[in-house]
């Protein structure tokens, strides 16, 4: 199992990563982003996981998994001794918005929506392009079905893809039981 994205400046990055792919083998998931920096309480290791077939973002990923793997790669971190300072660990899932990293991130999601912002802009689309993920053509190239149709944009120009959240147009169903009276048709009638 390999990390779609890691940024480890300041640590032995092959030995983190050796020691982070054997807990994600051990819990059938695979690493998005593997990030080592700072925040207001010092410095932190985030980990971002989900499972390798899964279409949807954070699928399958629960609570209950995210603590097993923290805990399993915390004492493994700390049996080999490769991060000196004091850090905390946080493990989760990517997330709706889940940024997209290689070919296989955009083969995957074909049939979700996605915003990917290039290093130049597109003849007639600009620097940002949102629309539905048709995976890759024959030449390798993402497939994107905007409004104005379908756009083919080589992966070397895109600077950073991401899945985009949307709520489903119109109204949601409910399911009503046959024959169950509206709020408005028993409001009228006395109890």
């Amino acid at each position: 199992m390999h990390v779609a994205h890691e940024r480890l400046k300041g640590l032995d990055r092959d030995r983190v990563l050796a020691i982070v792919g054997t807990v994600l083998r051990a819990h059938n998931v695979e690493g998005v982003e593997l990030i080592w920096g700072t925040d207001q309480s010092g410095w932190v290791l985030e980990l971002t996981v989900e499972r390798p077939d899964s279409r949807v973002p954070g699928a399958g990923i629960t609570l209950a998994v995210c603590s097993e793997i923290s805990r399993d790669l915390s004492a493994a971190l700390d049996a080999e001794d490769v991060i000196a300072p004091r850090y905390r660990l946080e493990v989760g899932s990517p997330g709706l918005d889940r940024a997209l990293y290689s070919a296989k991130d955009y083969e995957r999601f074909a049939g979700q929506v996605a915003k990917l912002k290039l290093r130049e802009a597109l003849e007639g689309h600009g620097h940002v392009l949102s629309g539905t993920l048709h995976g890759l053509n024959e030449a390798g190239e993402v497939q994107l079905e905007t409004d104005r149709g379908l756009v083919s944009v080589p992966l070397q120009a895109i600077e950073s893809g991401r899945l985009q959240f949307t709520w489903s147009k119109g109204k949601p169903k409910t399911h009503k039981p046959k024959g169950a009276k509206t709020r408005k048709q028993s409001a009228g009638q006395g109890k």
